[in-house]
Parts: C-alpha cells; sequence; structure tokens
C-alpha cells in the first residue's frame, strides 16, 4: 500500500509539473465540427490513463479466459476418464462373453461422448459378436467420419461388411484402403481373395503380382502358389472364350516356370486339344503321367483316344509304359479299364489280375473284374466281385477328391470348388491304389472261391 500511494505521488507531481510547464490548450476534434479545448497536460495524463486502463482490461480479460480453458479442459479430462474407466469395465465384460452388460457400459460412456473413437469401435465390436450387423456398421460408419484414413475402423468395416454379406461395400473399402496406404499387404490379400470368390480371375491376378513386387525377395511359397493358380485360371478363361493359342502361350510359359505344377500340364494338353493338335496334347499328358503319376492324365489320354476314334496309340503307350514299370498299379487299372471300353477283355483281365497279385483291393478294382466277368458269362464271379463293392466303404466310382478338404467331384478340377486350393486333385482312393498292403503274393485264379 505504501508503495502504490508513493508511485501515486510521484505521478501527481509529474502531472502538476508538467501542467505548470505547458500552460497553453490544444483544440480537440471528438467529431466532425465539435471540439473542446483543454490543457496539453490534461491530454497527456488522459493518454496514459486510457492506456493503462486498456492493459488491466486486456490482463483481465486474458487471466478469465485462461481460467476459463482451465476449467474446460478439467471437465474434459475429468469426463474422458470417467469414459476410459467405463470403456474399461465394457471390455473386461465383453472379453468374459457378458455382451449384455459391455454394451450397456458402452452405450453409457457414448451418451457422455458420442466422438470417442474407441467406444465407437467396441460398440461395433459388441454388435458384431451379437450378430447385429447392421448396427455394428452404424457406428462404424459414425468411427469412419471421426477418422476418415484409420485403418483400423476401414478393415473392421470391411470385415463387418462381409459379415454382413455385404462383399460390394467390403470391396469398396478395401480399395479405400488402399487409395490411403497403396503398398498396404493386408488389403491387397484380402481385396485379392475377394477377387477370386468372385472368380475376377484377371483383377485377383494383378493385385496378386502388385503383393509379390511389395514383397521382393521376401515371397513365400504360398504366395507364388496362388500366383501359379492365378495365372491358370486367366488361362482357361482364354481357353473357355476361344482363344486357344493365347491360352496354350500363356500356358506354356508357366509350366517352364512352375514343372511340378500338375494342373498346368493338365490345362495345356486341353489347349492343344481345343487348337486342334491332339498328338500334342496326347504327348503333354504323357509326358505328365511319366513324371507324376496322376490319374487325372490317363484319364484325358483316355477321353482323347476315344474322341479321335484312335485308341491304337494309347494301347502302345499303355503297353511300353506298362514293360517299364511294372509296380504300377494305378497304370495297370486303367490300362484295363481302357481295354475292356475296347471290349478286349482278355487283355483287361490279364492287367487287373496284377493288381490283385500285389494285394491291392479297392472298390474300383472289384468294379472293373465284375464288368469283365459279366462279358464273358462268368456271372457267380462277377457276382462274387459286385458283393465285393456292396461290402466296402461305398467309394466306388473313378470320380475325384481334393485331398485337403476331401470334397469330391466326378471331373478332374485344377482347382478344389470348395476349399479354393490348386493341384490337390486326385483320384478317390488313389492311396489305396498307389500303396496296396503288403500281402504274400500267389496265383489267382479267375472264378477261385473264396473259403
Amino acid at each position: 500500500m505504501i508503495l502504490m500511494a508513493f508511485v501515486f505521488l510521484l505521478l501527481v507531481i509529474f502531472f502538476l509539473l508538467f501542467y505548470i510547464l505547458n500552460p497553453q490548450t490544444v483544440a480537440v476534434f471528438y467529431w466532425f465540427g465539435n471540439e473542446v479545448s483543454t490543457s496539453l497536460a490534461v491530454i497527456v495524463a488522459a493518454s496514459v490513463l486510457s492506456g493503462l486502463l486498456i492493459g488491466y482490461l486486456l490482463y483481465i480479460y486474458g487471466t478469465t479466459g485462461h481460467l476459463l480453458r482451465n476449467w474446460r479442459r478439467k471437465r474434459e479430462d475429468k469426463r474422458n476418464r470417467a469414459i476410459m474407466d467405463l470403456y474399461r469395465q465394457a471390455m473386461d465384460r465383453l472379453v468374459a462373453g457378458d455382451y449384455k452388460k459391455s454394451r450397456r457400459l458402452l452405450v453409457k460412456a457414448h451418451g457422455q461422448d458420442g466422438r470417442q473413437l474407441d467406444v465407437l469401435l467396441a460398440l461395433a465390436r459388441v454388435c458384431r459378436a451379437e450378430g447385429r450387423f447392421s448396427e455394428a456398421l452404424e457406428f462404424l460408419l459414425r468411427a469412419r467420419k471421426q477418422a476418415t484414413d484409420s485403418l483400423q475402423v476401414l478393415f473392421l468395416l470391411a470385415d463387418t461388411y462381409l459379415k454382413a454379406g455385404q462383399a460390394e461395400d467390403a470391396v469398396a473399402t478395401y480399395r479405400s484402403i488402399l487409395a490411403v496406404e497403396p503398398d498396404n499387404l493386408e488389403a491387397l490379400r484380402r481385396l485379392r481373395d475377394e477377387h477370386m470368390r468372385n472368380e475376377l480371375w484377371n483383377e485377383a491376378l494383378d493385385l496378386q503380382k502388385r503383393l509379390l513386387k511389395k514383397l521382393g525377395g521376401n515371397v513365400e511359397d504360398e504366395e507364388l502358389r496362388i500366383r501359379n493358380g492365378l495365372r491358370l485360371e486367366t488361362a482357361r478363361m482364354a481357353l473357355e472364350a476361344g482363344r486357344a493359342d493365347a491360352a496354350v502361350t500363356d500356358l506354356k510359359a508357366l509350366v517352364k516356370e512352375q514343372p511340378d505344377f500338375v494342373p498346368t500340364r493338365v490345362l495345356l494338353g486341353d489347349g492343344f486339344e481345343a487348337a486342334g493338335q491332339p498328338q500334342e496334347a496326347a504327348g503333354v499328358w504323357q509326358e505328365g503321367y511319366r513324371r507324376f503319376g496322376e490319374a487325372v492324365f490317363l484319364a484325358r489320354l483316355e477321353d482323347l483316344a476315344m474322341t479321335n476314334e484312335n485308341p491304337t496309340e494309347l494301347l502302345e503307350f499303355y503297353r511300353a509304359t506298362a514293360l517299364n514299370r511294372t509296380e504300377d498299379l494305378l497304370l495297370r487299372l486303367f490300362y484295363g479299364k481302357f481295354c475292356l471300353r475296347l471290349e478286349m477283355v482278355e487283355e483287361a483281365l490279364e492287367q487287373l489280375s496284377e493288381i490283385e497279385k500285389a494285394g491291392a483291393d479297392f472298390p474300383q478294382l472289384h468294379l472293373l473284374l465284375a464288368e469283365a466277368h459279366a462279358r464273358r458269362s462268368r456271372l457267380d464271379e462277377s457276382i462274387q466281385e459286385f458283393r465285393k463293392v456292396v461290402d466296402s466303404d461305398r467309394r466306388s466310382n473313378f470320380g475325384y477328391a481334393c485331398d485337403v478338404c476331401g470334397s469330391q467331384s466326378v471331373e478332374w478340377n485344377g482347382r478344389c470348388e470348395d476349399c479354393g486350393t490348386w493341384g490337390n486333385c486326385r483320384l478317390v482312393g488313389h492311396e489305396m491304389i498307389k500303396n496296396p498292403p503288403a500281402t504274400e503274393l500267389r496265383e489267382i485264379h479267375h472264378g477261385e472261391q473264396s473259403a
């Protein structure tokens, strides 16, 4: 107080001294044509006081604003702590499987602040867990408005679209992710898989090429297998569209790059056949069987021989190969089946008996033996073989099955329609044919009755 009084006294003295030294008056215009005359000292004093007053008011305004902002921040922090506490409790309930309570806590948190991204995502997850996908999508779309380019939000949104059966929206969302991050590996994989599910092979192949380019030297065998499968499908599409020459060119390149990929060789033969080159087709399939021993090559060769009404070449292949691969029961099975188809019953029985001597026992063999005996009017033997088929596990056809998922089909497929894998379609019961149980070898005479 004394200091303030002393300062005030000095100001008064300064004003009086200034007033005495400057007695003149000055006209001050405060409006057009309106003026007031006063001492220069008064004008200076008024200016100083006005400046002090304005400064003080600005100080008051700044202090008040600071206090108000601090109060608001504390209130927001308190609210956020309360929301996060509700959020943590809700997540604990969600992990425990108590969706009802988790949802109630999250709705309460959402009511306090509808902009909380974590709460919106948690609500979406609860709705997904309860199977309420439309509500989950509503929360996720709100979250997307809050964070337009959030990959977490976009991935969860796309996945929820898929679960809700809205595949087109999911595809659009994956494209949005790639617009934000063009080399996002997960988005590339998921969008590729969607295109594969929809059999958009060209689009899927383009994405796979981008994915492999991004992976560089860290490419896994599975990714290469998918690329080969997609190239196979695009070639098949070209073949179905009547562009056999283009398909053959692509398949030749694929065989050169991946010589152990069976479906490519099968389709290459199909391409040659469609292009009017049956000799080349037969050569591809014969070489394919010699290398891989897969039944599909023999089935293709048989169909080709019957289509072109030229069984001689296939018979020569069977006879020559059987001499070099005496233990190949699968070859003998198809050899015998083909002979039956040509009414060459004795030669068929010769091949089938070799399979019997090896100790193999599978339904297809008994069916062929029954047919052969029936054509020789050996009804007792034929009935006996048919009974063996009835007593078996009924997998008696020459169809195919996937080694991965077990799904069966009448025709061979390069890609399993159920699990989507390539190159795993094989003759039903092929293991029983290729690896018969070890038994004591003995001569088996057709017509021999079992004890």
